[in-house]
C-alpha cells in the first residue's frame, strides 16, 4: 500500500486519544486524555497533518447520551488541543447502536468514505491509528495503512487472529506519532 502525501490521518477517539471508559465518555467531565496524546495530536497538527477523528458512538443509538453529548465531549477536547497550538478538522460519528447493521459503524468504512467525500480528496495510503480489531479492518477495506495502539483495547487486539502479521504496533498514540512524523 502507498502512503498518500497529503497529510491526512484519521485516529480513532476512545482508547487512542483518550481513556476508555467501556460505558462511554458522555460529558466532558468523564473525558482525559491518555497520557501523551494531547502532545501527539498538536504534533500531528503542526507539522500539517489534517487529523479526522473518526468513532463510533452507539451511546447515542442505545440512549445512554444524545448528539449533544457526544459533540459536547468533541468541543471540550477540540478546546483543549486549540489552546496548545493544535487542530482537530473532522470528527465523523457513527450514532448508531451496535445491532443496527449501519454502514458507518466501523469496521465498515462508511465514516471514512464520507470524510473523503466531504474533503474532497483522495484519502486512501492515509495512516489510521486505532485500537480495536474493527479500526484496523476499517483502515485496510479503506486502503489506508493501519497502525494498532496498545492501549484502550489495543492489547486485547493483539491477541486476534483477523489481525495481519505484519501490523505496525505501538504502546501509546505519542509513538505511533513519532513514527508516521520520522517518514
Amino acid at each position: 500500500m502507498e502512503i498518500n502525501n497529503k497529510k491526512f490521518i484519521f485516529l480513532d477517539r476512545d482508547g487512542v486519544i483518550n481513556e476508555d471508559l467501556f460505558d462511554y465518555v458522555k460529558s466532558p467531565l468523564e473525558f482525559k486524555f491518555i497520557k501523551g496524546s494531547l502532545e501527539a495530536i498538536i504534533k500531528l497538527s503542526k507539522s500539517g497533518f489534517q487529523i479526522i477523528v473518526v468513532t463510533n458512538q452507539a451511546c447515542i443509538g442505545s440512549g445512554i447520551a444524545t448528539t449533544q453529548d457526544v459533540e459536547n465531549v468533541h468541543k471540550f477536547m477540540e478546546d483543549a488541543i486549540i489552546k496548545r497550538g493544535g487542530m482537530i478538522n473532522r470528527f465523523m460519528v457513527c450514532p448508531h447502536d451496535k445491532n443496527e447493521g449501519c454502514k458507518c459503524r466501523k469496521p465498515e468504512i462508511g465514516l471514512l468514505v464520507e470524510a473523503e467525500k466531504q474533503i474532497g480528496e483522495n484519502l486512501r495510503g492515509s495512516f489510521f491509528i486505532g485500537d480495536k480489531e474493527s479500526d484496523v479492518i476499517a483502515a485496510l477495506d479503506f486502503e489506508c495503512i493501519p497502525l494498532l495502539v496498545e492501549t484502550g483495547y489495543g492489547s486485547k487486539t493483539l491477541d486476534s487472529k483477523k489481525l495481519p502479521k505484519n501490523i505496525n504496533v505501538f504502546k501509546n498514540l505519542s509513538d505511533a506519532v513519532d513514527f508516521v512524523l520520522s517518514l
